[in-house]
């Protein structure tokens, strides 16, 4: 099954420094029917003034990973990590026993990225914080995984948690697959340009929960896309 959200149906929050728009349920936004996908529970699409973001505060027990799509995020926290993580790169935190984390456009132009969390595998695990620069070059036949907890996603950004996360860039008229495994579904965000899914038109920004399929099959229609996936077991 292959269930649409088109960007214009999403959640939504603004103020004057912070354009939101949530896929699942979250903040003041709530949707019993949008609470979230096995054990991936929040992915916002959040566009940041120049010069603003969001001052510290805490989180416990989450995996928090951040796909930035234009701009640049600036992180800071309470274990003394700093690090500035650019478009089209991604950094992971393990909220894990508590931390508190501060994330600032420092930029002269707007950050505009995705901020995915997913519930992680077991409570009390140590809190982390890295990020990884990955190629921006349009990919071939498979997405890259970004973040993953699962054995044998070598490369990828580390979470404490059932689930990956694959993100790249596709040229027009390419396509990539993915598989997905029994028990298992994905979540599937148009991040650039639009694509197709299993035949069915996405546009950008829009997001498709996928389930009972046994493959995906991603094209880029309407010039260069980026799409970015999440794929998580559906029991939380």
């Amino acid at each position: 099954m292959i269930s649409v959200t088109r960007f214009d149906d999403l959640g939504s929050f603004r103020n004057d420094w912070l354009d939101a728009h949530y896929h699942f349920s979250f903040a003041g936004y709530r949707d019993p029917d949008r609470m979230g996908l096995g054990p991936l529970r929040v992915w916002n699409d959040d566009e940041i003034r120049p010069h603003t973001g969001f001052d510290p505060h805490p989180h416990r027990d989450m995996e928090i990973i951040t796909y930035v799509r234009q701009g640049a995020i600036t992180h800071e926290d309470s274990l003394g990590n700093k690090g500035r993580t650019e478009a089209g790169d991604v950094q992971v935190m393990s909220a894990g026993t508590g931390i508190v984390h501060s994330e600032h456009n420092l930029e002269d132009e707007p950050t505009r990225l995705f901020q995915i969390w997913i519930q992680t595998d077991k409570r009390g695990h140590e809190p982390r914080w890295d990020a990884r620069k990955f190629p921006k070059v349009p990919v071939a036949d498979a997405l890259p995984v970004l973040a993953s907890g699962r054995t044998g996603d070598d490369g990828a950004l580390m979470i404490h948690a059932d689930a990956a996360v694959l993100g790249g860039r596709i040229a027009q008229g390419a396509s990539v697959s993915h598989g997905i495994e029994p028990g298992r579904a994905a979540y599937l965000v148009v991040a650039e340009g639009s694509v197709t899914v299993n035949g069915e038109t996405l546009p950008a920004r829009a997001g498709v929960a996928i389930t009972d399929v046994d493959a995906v099959t991603v094209e880029a229609t309407g010039g260069e896309a980026e799409v970015v996936l999440v794929d998580v077991p559906l029991a939380a």
